[in-house]
């Protein structure tokens, strides 16, 4: 199983903050690399100060960056309807970089007309350049969202780890370890909460940020909210009382005083009045149940 999960990108990496942090840094990184490699480069157009020149850099920065806007959008909303294997990331990657360096080699030959070139040879060139000034800003950035959730997943597990009862023998491990406490990180591994697992109820999705359900020291129903996936919750605790039952929920099952069979499907009723019935989907119904049959048992 996990040899086959490294033939998959991960799928953080399809996340609006990613993709929105690689294309920011790629745009970045390409202007300064493009702007130095000007005076060693005969046939660029690039100015900054000649007026007529520059609206054609200009045009060719938003269109550019226009076409990996949209490259990136298809690839966050596409993200739930198949996952992206390495070969065919790398492809999408490098079909961005070739159709911007076609869009490049237009306007060279349009502008420039170098004589002593022809189109293959220039967009040959360009999609040298598009390499560097791209494929490098995607690798950096991959790797840098790599680090950061993988540090992140690390200190929730040390965290749950401390915060878990030692035993000495196996056969004293619970089925499902009791929280004490939960400490949650957001995308960027900076500690933003840390609540008592009796004081939590359930944890909601909100795009890229999710919000937490507990009560305070009074008793009364408060809501955080951090930048942080659903997912990156769902993985780091594991094993532990908060289970996924929907799409958008993770529940303190702990808390969990009715299960019960509607129309649609389950719900689980909180012990807070305070609280509506959480849905449970097809999907996660079989993990539900299985704690339900485990503490009956």
């Amino acid at each position: 199983m996990e040899d086959i999960q490294r033939k998959y990108v991960p799928k953080f990496l399809r996340e609006k903050f990613e993709l929105i942090g690689t294309v920011t840094f790629a745009a970045l990184f390409s202007i300064v690399v493009l702007l130095l490699s000007i005076p060693f480069s005969h046939n660029a157009w690039f100015r900054l100060g000649n007026s007529v020149f520059f609206l054609f850099t200009a045009l060719f920065a938003i269109g550019s960056l226009t076409i990996i806007i949209i490259s990136r959008v298809i690839m966050y909303k596409t993200r739930r309807d198949f996952r992206l294997k390495w070969w065919l990331y790398v492809l999408w990657c490098a079909l961005e970089i070739l159709i911007i360096c076609i869009l490049y080699t237009v306007f060279t030959v349009t502008i420039a007309a170098p004589e002593d070139m022809s189109f293959t040879e220039i967009l040959a060139h360009s999609f040298l350049y598009g390499l560097i000034c791209l494929g490098i800003p995607y690798v950096i950035a991959g790797l840098v969202f790599t680090i950061v959730h993988q540090e992140k997943i690390i200190r929730l597990i040390n965290m749950k780890e401390n915060d878990a009862p030692s035993s000495s023998a196996a056969d004293d491990i619970p089925a499902k370890t009791p929280l004490e406490k939960i400490t949650l990180f957001d995308n960027s591994g900076v500690l933003k909460l840390s609540v008592s697992g009796s004081d939590l109820y359930y944890i909601e999705s909100d795009d890229n940020y999710i919000k937490v359900w507990y009560t305070d020291g009074k008793g009364e129903l408060k809501t955080y909210m951090l930048r942080c996936r659903l997912k990156t919750v769902e993985e780091s605790f594991q094993g532990s009382d908060l289970v996924r039952c929907h799409r958008k929920f993770i529940v303190n099952m702990s808390k969990v005083k009715v299960l019960r069979k509607e129309k649609d499907g389950y719900e689980l009723e909180l012990d807070n009045d305070k609280i509506s019935p959480i849905p449970v989907t097809k999907t996660y119904t079989e993990s539900v149940l299985s704690v339900f049959a485990g503490r009956v048992d």
